[in-house]
Formats: C-alpha cells, structure tokens, sequence
C-alpha cells in the first residue's frame, strides 16, 4: 500500500533539504581489452566503453524526470588502467587516459574514474610507468580522474610509493596551474581502496566486479541537519536514533534509483554507498550536522566524537534499509564541497591536524584541502603516509586529496566553482620529514592484520 505521508515527506526532502542521487556510475570490466598493440587494446576500450554505457546518461535522466530524484551526476568506473597498459611497452600510458576521455565525452558522462594503480606492497615496470604519467594525463583530459593504492591493513604501507605520490601530485598541481591547479582535484592517494566506490575522485571498477555493474552514491547531509532541527533538547542517544531514521529514508531513494536503473540498463545493480557527501551549496553541509548537534564551530573539541555518532548513525541506518551497501559509505569532510567546512577552515577551527584526527572516524580522509603552493614533494608524501597510517591500522579507507596552489599562500582562496567549491589555503607544518621518507621501504602490517 502507497504511504502518502512517506510520498510527501520524500518530496519535501527533495526540494527543501538537498536530497539527491549523488552519482550513478556504472563499472565496466576492461580486461578483455587487453592487447600488446596499443592502438588495438584503445580501440577495444573505447567501443567497450560506447557500447555498454551508451544509454546510461539517457536512462538517468528519464529517471530523474519520471521519480521528480535528482541525479547530479552520471559517471564511470574502469578497471584499472595500469592492467591494461602493462600489455603495451613503449608508449606512455596517457595515451589511455585520452581513449578515456574521449569515450567519457561520446557518452555525455561528466567523469571517469580508473586511471588507476595498485601499489600498496610494491610495483611492477607498468604501474611505475602509469603512476609517472599521472601529471600528463591529468593535464591533458578534462574528465578522466585517477587513484593509487598504496598501502593496506593486510599488507602494509608502501613508503616509496608514498614518496613518489607526493611529487606526483605536485608535479600534477603544477602542470595545471592555468586551470587552477585543477589536475590535482583528480587525484587521490589511498589505503584500503575498495573495488566498487561510485564516488570520484577514487572510483575504479576491481577485477573481483561483474562484467558491467550499476553502484549509487547517495547523498543527504541537508535532510539530516533538518531532521536533528527538531529535536533542540533531545540528548546524544535519542540524536543517533535519528540520524538512523534519517538515514534508512535516504539509503531506500538510492536503492529504488540503483534497482531500476540496473534494470533499464540490463546489468546488475550493484550497491549503494550511502556517504553523506557535502556541496558548496548552503544547507548541505557535514559540518553544519555537527553544528547542529551541539558544537559551536566545526573542528572545535568534540568534534571527533560528533563526527563518530554521526558516521555510525548512517552506516546502521543504511543497512536496515538496504542489503547492498558498499563502496565507502560515512560521511564524507571534504574542505572544498562543503560549505560549513569552508567556514570553520576560514576561520582557523578547522587545522589539517583536526582533519586527521576526524578521519580516524569517518569517510575518507584528508579530502580537497588546498595546501601552499610552496609545500615540498615530501611534505605531501608525509600527509599521504599519516593518511594511510590511520587506514592500516584501523581497518578502514583513508585517502589524500590535496590541492597545492602554486604561487599561493595560506588565507589566499582557490574558487573552482560547481561541485568542486573553493577554499581558503591551509597552512602546513613547516618541519620537514625528507629523512623519514626517504628511507623508503615497507611500513609493515599491523598484528591485527593476521586474521587466516
């Protein structure tokens, strides 16, 4: 029988509260594409790329038309490009990120994910080769987003690979420096990746995944701060309860536009990934749940533990409402795309050691935060291995998306508009860990770890 109220409260939720459908992104296997000849092997990946998602962007739409959902975002997942690349030596891998592109722009997807290596215990000749041309694959292609994979609680941390990130993602911030260091924004650095994230920067499609898949990332920090509203005197556990209510009603509207559009599309669904995933946009925000949950300012003391409740709160709602969760699913803090967060590093309550500690608890990690464009390769490499630290030894995804503005210093703003949102420059500590990192090595796995 048809809930009115459920009807009508869904509605409001939609054109008062932010509701939408983050993403739908569709993973598609590639590895039947792999070919020594370059030329062939790109051939294959983009017609594999056209045929399989060639009505995904009409599909989403007529969806969001016919269900009055928005769908902001229409994407796609690939297996990593490092496995396919291998098969071709002599030519840079960015040749592949240019098929990708292409094939993103023939079927109307605003970006691809899985310009992807997996180096978390060490690398072969094609994942150097792919993680080297990152800066010029970045640089030029406007949708393609990449992601490396260097560390794990099972197998530890890969400090080279983290040394060779942080130039890397300098060398990527500086080749786009006329677009506002934007290469850097498609790039992130992660331990514990997981196979089946719909989110970018990160999404790739892993080699365990069907042939073609359907995965939803949903989003609904707006509903929940306009949930916990109306609860002013109520104490911590009744406050959990309702971000859990909150969060079930928001997981059924992914997993309703996940089921019909596997099925319109004729491929599995999937999971959702039911991450609170912020936007610039006033009234979308983490930060301002945190707020309204009793802090006076995001990043003050009790943030951490707000910010736990509140990620536990939506995980334990999700799963009631749908048995296919997957992906990341938390809330996500990225500085950039959410405009409380915005506020509270603008006013210095937010500090890049509050936003580590803060990840230990939520989804991802350390995520669109401008540094100064004068922070070193190893500075950058030292973030990325924190990062990681915290993912290894507490079993969860950790990831470092930052943003060095080159030519620019802490309290001058990066504005890249959309999505993407604008912030201020964050100050880095100054003392150097050059020595530490490059000693290079293996950071090895926790005991916790050895669970055969």
């Amino acid at each position: 029988m048809v809930n009115t109220t459920d009807i009508l409260e869904t509605i409001r939720m939609i054109q008062d509260e932010n509701l939408d459908i983050r993403t739908i992104t569709m993973g598609i296997s590639l590895t039947d594409c792999i070919d020594s000849d370059v030329t062939k092997a790109n051939t294959k990946i983009y017609d594999k790329i056209c045929k399989k998602a060639e009505n995904l962007v009409f599909v989403g739409n007529t969806i969001e038309k016919e269900y009055g959902i928005p769908i902001i975002n229409k994407r796609l997942s690939i297996t990593p490009i490092s496995l396919i690349s291998a098969a071709c030596r002599g030519s840079s891998p960015a040749v592949f990120a240019k098929t990708m592109d292409r094939a993103a722009e023939t079927v109307g997807v605003n970006l691809i994910g899985g310009y992807t290596a997996l180096v978390q215990k060490g690398f072969s000749p094609g994942e150097r080769e792919l993680i080297e041309s990152i800066p010029e694959a970045l640089s030029e292609t406007s949708r393609v987003c990449s992601s490396v994979n260097i560390g794990s609680t099972k197998t530890g941390i890969n400090l080279d690979a983290c040394g060779l990130m942080g130039r890397i993602v300098r060398e990527t911030a500086e080749r786009t420096v006329n677009n506002k260091c934007f290469g850097a924004a498609k790039l992130v650095v992660f331990c514990n990746a997981v196979d089946d994230n719909p989110f970018m920067a990160g999404a790739f499609h892993g080699v365990g995944e069907p042939d073609c898949i359907i995965n939803v990332g949903v989003s609904g920090p707006g509903v929940v701060r306009s949930a916990l509203s109306k609860y002013k005197d109520a104490d911590i556990t009744e406050i959990a309860d309702v971000i859990k209510k909150t969060s079930y009603k928001i997981t059924r509207v992914g997993q309703l536009v996940g089921t019909v559009a596997a099925k319109r599309l004729g491929v599995p669904f999937g999971i959702v990934d039911l991450s609170l995933a912020p936007t610039p946009a006033i009234g979308d925000s983490v930060a301002h749940i945190l707020e309204e949950i009793g802090l006076e300012k995001c990043g003050c003391p009790g943030t951490t533990a707000a910010l736990a409740l509140l990620n536990d709160a939506v995980k334990k709602g999700g799963v009631m409402a749908c048995s296919k969760i997957g992906g990341l699913s938390g809330a996500f803090i990225p500085v950039s795309e959410d405009a409380g967060m915005i506020e509270a590093a603008e006013c210095g309550s937010i500090t890049l050691e509050k936003l580590e500690a803060m990840t230990a608890v939520c989804s991802v990690g350390i995520d669109m935060v401008i540094i100064p464009g004068d922070t070193t390769p190893e500075t950058i490499a030292a973030i990325i291995a924190d990062e990681a630290a915290i993912g290894m030894v507490n079993g969860k995804t950790t990831a470092v998306r930052v943003i060095p503005a080159i030519g620019m210093k802490p309290g001058d703003e990066l504005d890249w508009g959309g999505l993407f949102g604008k912030g201020p420059v964050m100050p880095v500590n100054k003392y150097s860990p050059a020595k530490f990192i490059s000693r290079g090595g293996l950071i090895p796995a926790p005991m916790h770890s050895l669970k055969n």
